[in-house]
């Protein structure tokens, strides 16, 4: 019984097919893991920021409203405006939900406290407006912290850094540097008292308010070339139109309040009431209109990153599938190679092994078959006489 068995040759194509498809699959994996990881940073930053402009967004109404909680403290009105109690409870709501991710919850806390001592503060103008002042700083150091914890300032896009930049340092410090000098021009003005205490008082006020005056010009400026960046820079198709009409009307309070404020002269109270109630609109509407273009810009940005996790699932999917079908190919053609041998083809499944039996043909069958040796010859002298 022979059987003739060979799997060497087969051994080393699998063995040869294995490290191919490991050769593929390994570095493809690891690109789609770094693929994968980098969208999923990039994901979770854009999250993050999103999550500071919604805190910004909360804070824009609170610096308004303590501007104008400060001018009439120094008009002699004790009782905290409802704007300020509203703001409050704005950013109070926000702080609860993302206090612990942008880590504001301690410093909110101070400044909630600060705000609510002020009604308290009365007399003097100077210490009014200095609590004031204090309090303003606060929510100035406020701003700069969701503003760092949120990572908007690193931004990688040169638009959304710009109006971040804007948004959450140029226009606050506007805003409380053009009330200062307003506060301030309308306390120079009403100084009063013996020679001495004049001049002691203008001595005070005079290099604060030509400060404010200073500052007001710096975080004008600042704030218009980092809008106007922006819109150089960037692919959002509303951002120009959204942004000139507010910066326009905003730069025109500010200059109708420092008219009103006339630095060197006599400040003009009712140009300078009307110039407030202008400013205050026009920042409402500049601080409305470059935070949602941020969010806008955000989401587009998060709906790309969507796109690309998914040509990247695609991606994974197609190669596996590919590789998958190769093997599956590789072992149906092994089975078929098992059940039909190479040179067997028609003859069973068994052809394959060859085992060769006693016949007639052959062999001892044919000396037990023959017959005796005279009924040979007879037989054959017999068939020689029928053919003749």
């Amino acid at each position: 019984m022979a059987v003739s068995v060979d799997n060497r040759p087969s051994r080393m194509r699998s063995a040869l097919a294995a490290v191919l498809t490991a050769s593929i699959l390994v570095p493809a994996g690891y690109l789609f893991y770094r693929v994968w990881q980098a969208n999923d940073e990039l994901r979770n930053d854009t999250k993050l920021e999103q999550q500071g402009v919604e805190y910004l967004t909360s804070l824009s109404p609170l610096i308004s409203a303590l501007a104008e909680s400060e001018s009439a403290a120094l008009r002699g009105v004790t009782a905290e405006p409802g704007s300020v109690t509203t703001a409050v409870a704005r950013v109070a709501a926000v702080d609860q939900r993302l206090g612990d991710v942008l880590q504001t919850r301690e410093r909110w806390a101070g400044l909630r406290d600060k705000i609510g001592r002020l009604p308290g503060v009365a007399g003097d103008p100077q210490i009014v407006f200095q609590a004031h002042v204090e309090v303003a700083d606060l929510t100035l150091a406020l701003y700069s912290t969701v503003r760092n914890n949120s990572t908007l300032v690193r931004d990688p896009d040169n638009d959304l850094s710009h109006l971040q930049q804007a948004v959450a340092l140029d226009l606050p410090n506007t805003v409380v540097q053009v009330n200062r000098m307003g506060d301030l021009a309308m306390m120079l003005a009403a100084v009063s008292g013996t020679a001495t205490q004049r001049a002691t008082q203008q001595a005070t006020l005079g290099p604060q308010f030509g400060a404010a005056v200073q500052a007001v010009n710096i975080a004008v400026n600042s704030l218009t070339d980092n809008l106007q960046a922006a819109v150089d820079d960037t692919n959002s198709p509303t951002l120009s139109g959204n942004l000139v009409t507010s910066l326009d009307s905003f730069r025109r309070g500010v200059e109708s309040l420092t008219r009103g404020a006339n630095p060197g002269g006599s400040p003009v109270p009712a140009a300078m009431q009307t110039a407030q109630t202008q400013l205050q609109t026009s920042l409402a509407g500049l601080s409305g209109v470059t935070l949602k273009e941020m969010d806008s810009l955000f989401q587009d940005r998060l709906d790309t990153l969507d796109t690309e996790r998914i040509e990247a699932l695609m991606a994974a999917g197609a190669a596996l599938l590919l590789v998958i079908g190769a093997l599956l190919v590789r072992l149906t053609g092994r089975r078929r190679r098992h059940e039909i041998a190479p040179g067997d083809a028609g003859r069973g499944p068994s052809s394959a092994m060859s085992v060769h039996q006693p016949g007639p043909e052959s062999g001892y069958g044919r000396l037990i078959d023959a017959p005796p040796y005279g009924e040979v010859e007879s037989t054959r002298r017999e068939r020689s006489g029928a053919l003749r």
